[in-house]
């Protein structure tokens, strides 16, 4: 793969842009600018970041910027309304469209996730309906040929369809996760694990990692602080809200034990992108702190096992 590995740490490390400008939340760090964004990813020493709005959608724009920092764009998160049938023609087509981009980007990876009946992000609900509502078997069924097409698209310009299941979504939770594996192609749909998301919808992150480490292909790290999910089950809160509350954090802050998950990633020699993405407040939680925190402790606990290996 010509990945460009260092004694200290072997893995390709970036990290999300979402620390500093949510695209989930509008208005979360509308202060930062492109520059101090990857500035300040660059000066912490992480290599890549993914799509946010806070960056250029002009290719070569953006492929300067980031040129000067030395970052590379590892992909981008697409919602996708594949479950809806009727809108399945249309949908792909749009996904096609960031597929371009993605590729005119030289990215591998392209991060796809269902929309349809999630709390949040699907337009036909109405904003104040925020539970998720569940996919019937035909839904289903239009999910899984709406993703098999968009992976075999991915497939053409070399590229890797990753799944993102996610909070909020109509795959959150476990049995929803393994239904979907159980369901897609695994030579086509590959899985985007997602340490914080796997806890939240109550899958043992470490298990999840050992059922499908044939299939995953890309990974986002965040932590969970334990007594405020604790809240957010318990008051039954939307999304947003337990973001805004504090729910997740940067590895190594929380209560996920990243040891074993990393003596793992090692083990399978994984050569993927590892990209933290800690959804935070920026006005509460300070981007550059809580970035170099991930990184210092990514590093840390990356060292201490080579070098328990090496002995």
């Amino acid at each position: 793969m010509g990945i460009n590995r260092t004694v200290e740490n072997p893995f390709r490390v970036g990290i999300a842009p979402i620390s500093w400008v949510n695209d989930d939340i509008p208005g979360l760090g509308d202060h930062y600018t492109q520059d101090q964004v990857l500035s300040e990813m660059a000066s912490l020493g992480y290599i890549a970041t993914e799509m946010g709005r806070i960056f250029s959608q002009d290719p070569p724009s953006l492929r300067s910027k980031l040129e000067k920092y030395g970052i590379q764009l590892a992909s981008k998160f697409i919602g996708v309304f594949f479950s809806d049938e009727t809108r399945l023609e249309e949908e792909l087509q749009s996904f096609q469209t960031w597929v371009n981009y993605l590729r005119e980007m030289g990215c591998k990876h392209v991060i796809v996730c269902e929309m349809g009946g999630s709390m949040h992000w699907d337009p036909r609900r109405s904003p104040e309906d925020k539970t998720i509502q569940k996919l019937t078997e035909k839904e289903w069924e239009s999910l899984v040929k709406g993703l098999h097409r968009a992976a075999k698209l991915c497939q053409s310009f070399d590229m890797k369809l990753v799944y993102h299941f996610h909070a909020g979504t109509v795959v959150e939770t476990a049995d929803e996760i393994d239904h979907l594996m159980e369901l897609t192609d695994p030579d086509l749909v590959h899985l985007l694990y997602d340490t914080g998301h796997a806890l939240y919808g109550g899958y043992d992150p470490l298990a999840l990692l050992h059922k499908y480490e044939d299939r995953i292909e890309y990974v986002h790290l965040k932590d969970v602080r334990l007594h405020v999910l604790e809240q957010v089950r318990k008051e039954n809160l939307d999304f947003r809200s337990a973001v805004l509350r504090g729910m997740f954090t940067v590895p190594g802050d929380g209560c996920i034990d990243f040891v074993p998950i990393f003596e793992k990633l090692i083990e399978i020699q994984y050569d993927g992108w590892i990209i933290v993405e800690a959804e935070q407040d920026p006005a509460v939680a300070h981007p550059y702190k809580y970035a170099k925190m991930a990184k210092d402790y990514i590093d840390s606990v990356v060292q201490t096992l080579l070098a328990t290996r090496q002995r």
